[in-house]
């Protein structure tokens, strides 16, 4: 059994074989093909501390198709009320059979240390992260990978290479775009991040060919312009922004779009603000905007992750 912790632990063979399997299952569900049931007998907890629907319910779904038993645990009315620590949630789950535990968590090291509860308890349980705090969400990357690959035609070893990808909003607060913008590098593509100037992170200068507050600047151009909302659960009194200077500045209009390339795509993580991050019209426009698909693409993405958690 494999964890599934962050992009960057991810060997090249192994981040090609992710997405080559994810995007064989999207193929395989759309053409209503039988998936077999690879993970028929193991047991998967979704370990949520924090609020997600497209998260939650696509790692629930991927567990159905492929055949494993996929529990959710109420966390809000969980012992963790009554003072449990997370290594004993862990191993709780982990002596009651569990061969994968999703999480998601609002503190920073709740991954690492949910990976610690499983070594120290002896046990031999996957833990994939379903979201950590501002500092990843490697599952949501790669299905944003994914689906870019499919909007281009592009096959795995093809990458993202000479796409320019801007990513617009509420940067230092954003485990997508932690996760998703050096994954698009390492995939090829140049990354421009573009946020106001409080809400520009210190890991932008690793990833990015480009860090501006200047919304026109990053989308001149750009074949993909990803919306971020104000994450305001994880934002600072001092970081708060008015929504509708938000939108004037940062959101994605036809209007903003118009400096990027004809045809650009749009992407956006959700949960969507509309009228904020990014218009409706924009959000709705076909083939523009890729944002349904990054839902559906979640489905056989997870699947893939969990495959490779079990080693299959």
């Amino acid at each position: 059994m494999r964890d599934l912790t962050d992009v960057a632990s991810l060997k090249t063979d192994e981040l090609q074989h992710i997405l080559t399997t994810a995007l064989a299952y999207d193929q395989r569900l759309a053409a209503k093909e039988p998936i077999g049931a690879p993970l028929a007998g193991r047991l998967q907890f979704n370990l949520f501390f924090e609020d997600s629907t497209r998260t939650t319910l696509s790692f629930l779904v991927a567990a159905h198709r492929m055949g494993a038993e996929a529990i959710h645990v109420p966390v809000e009315v969980s012992s963790k009320n009554k003072g449990e620590s997370l290594r004993d949630t862990v191993q709780t789950l982990c002596a009651q059979g569990a061969d994968f535990i999703v999480m998601r968590a609002k503190e920073p090291g709740s991954i690492s240390g949910a990976q610690s509860a499983v070594a120290g308890g002896g046990f031999e349980t996957s833990i994939l992260n379903g979201g950590e705090g501002a500092l990843g969400h490697p599952t949501q990357a790669l299905l944003d990978a994914a689906t870019l690959l499919k909007a281009f035609g592009r096959q795995v070893d093809q990458g993202l290479e000479g796409l320019t990808i801007a990513i617009v909003g509420d940067l230092l607060n954003s485990r997508v775009a932690a996760s998703g913008a050096a994954l698009f590098h390492r995939l090829g593509a140049q990354v421009r991040l573009c946020a106001p100037e409080g809400l520009l992170p210190e890991w932008g200068e690793d990833t990015a060919s480009l860090v501006t507050t200047d919304r026109a600047e990053a989308l001149s151009g750009a074949d993909v312009a990803m919306a971020l909302r104000i994450q305001s659960e994880r934002s600072s009194e001092g970081e708060a922004l008015d929504r509708e200077t938000y939108r004037s500045a940062y959101g994605l209009s036809n209007a903003a779009l118009q400096v990027a390339k004809p045809g650009v795509f749009v992407m956006h993580p959700g949960p969507m603000n509309r009228g904020v991050e990014i218009e409706y019209d924009v959000a709705e426009e076909r083939p523009r905007s890729l944002i349904t698909q990054q839902v559906a693409m979640g489905v056989p993405v997870r699947m893939a992750c969990l495959a490779y958690a079990a080693e299959l």
